[in-house]
């Protein structure tokens, strides 16, 4: 699936900004004129060479490493020139400057990964990640997204592919020798193989779940009444004074936000203005964006000042008016006060099952590991156990459709006369999995997906 592409294109691939180390890298045809007018030469291939690199008049613009990956054996698949100079952006910029003089072009972002995609260097689960381990928030997904640019979520969802190739055969073969259809679909023995490839569906996608969380994280809203200790639990869950905490009413008028992690589980922990009417209109908006936080969230801790029997007898109503749907964990707080953890338990009591609680205490720490466990439950993470690479919510969407479409062939199956349209989900099976490496992809998907990435990648 070569790009074909005349152009050669150029970027810095390292961040803006002042180094000790710039790379300008370029790919495409003419990256060999490129060595000639910058070097005098074109360099041993895939050695380090010191070099000058000169503009148009021979003048030193800097010198420094100049490397030279010939097609195909290079990332893109194209023949690849490295620059590597001193890290200043006027260096670099002189640098790009005079490759654009000899007939590149200023690289599209994620163009360069693109053309590696295009000329079958990675696949398309690889190619997204390479952005992932650049954005990698925690050293587990970090190793996730180094496991997907090795391969291994490909070659799991390759392998399951080839299984549905052989199913589609037999189930295919049996419609054009019907007679023979006793002998492919009656004894059972396809149904079960299709079981199986919908069982080894089902832990990709609980492997991609755990990937996804490790990629994007759980999004979690601290809301409820002013004072309730809602800026205490940020701060008690950050480890540190994240927010200003006072006995005013409406200290926080804003959205605080403040990333964490559990166990590798990135948290994004979002402290909300205290729900109530105002009249104050600075007050008023920030609970107005409370409010917008958390239909957006993927889970509320609503806290609940379990020293004050009317905040405790209205938790669960309030808990239920909140918006978007959202689930909704009850956190009684200061616990440790007099009389406290017996009214916190007397309403968790009464609560309805579907309503989850956990009491704690800030200033004694009791209860914050049983919220942080309960945050792990809550978002299906299990440390150490799943999140074998790094995946996306189109990967889990795929993955989904596929799941769908096999089950759907299972209930074909049990009949006969739905051979065909066994065979039809089958085929619909094998595409969303296609999905996912690029086996099966559109023009507008791939832009989507490389315009996400950094210029130089």
């Amino acid at each position: 699936m070569s790009t074909g592409a005349p152009d050669t294109i150029v970027a810095v691939a390292t961040p803006p900004g002042r180094g000790g180390v710039g790379i300008v890298r370029v790919s495409g045809a003419r990256a060999t004129d490129v060595c000639t007018a910058l070097l005098g030469d074109v360099p041993p291939a895939r050695r380090a060479v010191l070099r000058a690199f000169r503009d148009a008049q021979g003048r030193a613009i800097d010198r420094g490493l100049a490397l030279y990956f010939p097609a195909p054996n290079s990332y893109t698949g194209e023949d690849v020139l490295e620059l590597h100079g001193h890290g200043g952006p006027v260096v670099m910029d002189l640098l790009v400057q005079r490759v654009l003089e000899c007939g590149a072009r200023l690289a599209r972002p994620g163009e360069f990964s693109e053309r590696a995609y295009l000329n079958d260097r990675l696949d398309l689960a690889q190619a997204e990640a390479v952005a992932d381990l650049i954005d990698a928030t925690s050293a587990a997904a970090a190793r996730a997204a180094l496991r997907s640019l090795d391969g291994e979520f490909s070659s799991r969802v390759n392998a399951l592919a080839d299984r549905l190739v052989e199913l589609r055969t037999y189930v295919e073969a049996a419609i054009d020798f019907p007679d023979e259809e006793i002998d492919f679909l009656a004894d059972g023995a396809i149904r079960a193989r299709v079981a199986d490839a919908l069982a080894g569906c089902e832990a990709i996608a609980a492997s991609a779940e755990q990937g996804r969380l490790l990629r994007e994280g759980y999004v979690i809203v601290i809301a409820g009444r002013p004072n309730a200790g809602k800026s205490s639990l940020l701060n008690a869950l950050a480890g540190h004074d994240a927010a200003i905490v006072t006995d005013v009413p409406g200290t926080t008028r804003d959205v605080l936000r403040e990333r964490i992690a559990i166990d590798g589980l990135p948290l994004t922990v979002l402290d909300t203005a205290g729900l109530r009417e105002v009249a104050d209109v600075v007050e008023a908006e920030g609970i107005r964006r409370a409010r917008r936080e958390i239909e957006r969230a993927d889970r509320v801790l609503y806290v609940v000042d379990a020293s004050d029997a009317d905040a405790v007898a209205a938790a669960a109503r309030e808990a239920e008016a909140l918006p978007g749907g959202v689930p909704v964990t009850l956190v009684y707080s200061k616990c440790d006060l007099p009389g406290a953890e017996g009214a916190a338990t007397d309403a968790t009591d009464a609560t309805d099952a579907a309503a989850e609680a956990v009491r704690v205490s800030t200033r004694t720490a009791h209860g914050l590991d049983d919220l942080r466990a309960h945050l792990k439950a809550a978002a299906g993470f299990v440390p150490g156990e799943g999140g074998e690479f790094s995946a996306r919510r189109r990967h889990l969407d795929a993955l989904a459709r596929a799941r769908g479409h096999l089950g759907a062939a299972l209930e074909r199956l049990e009949t006969s006369a739905g051979a065909e349209l066994a065979a039809e989900e089958l085929r619909l099976a094998h595409a969303a999995l296609g999905e996912i490496t690029g086996e099966v992809t559109s023009d507008d998907l791939l832009g989507r997906i490389f315009a996400s990435f950094c210029i130089g990648k």
